[in-house]
């Protein structure tokens, strides 16, 4: 039983291409730009044109990332990770 969950863990966290256990990596651009967007959102807290293009650059941003690593994630998990993202951001959109 141990011998299988560490197994599972292994597959669904090692990266494909280095063999190492992958959860977090450093952020690439489009995680750069919806953090930004959304620190500066939070700090300065916007009205009119600047809330709609922060609001539009971090959406766009994380739905851009979502994407990729749905795409190219390096494992399952990062792939598991976008769509999680990718689907909350879609129903956020829609529902609003």
């Amino acid at each position: 039983m141990k011998r299988s969950l560490a197994r599972c863990f292994g597959w669904f966290f090692r990266n494909r291409r280095t063999g190492a256990i992958t959860i977090v990596q450093i952020p690439n651009i489009p995680l750069w730009v919806f953090l930004g967007a959304s620190a500066l959102l939070s700090v300065f807290d916007p009205t009119g044109i600047v809330d709609t293009v922060l609001q539009g650059a971090a959406t766009t941003a994380i739905l851009i990332w979502a994407a990729d690593e749905l795409a190219r994630g390096v494992n399952p998990w990062r792939r598991v990770l976008g769509a999680v993202v990718m689907l909350s951001q879609l129903s956020r959109l829609i529902g609003s």
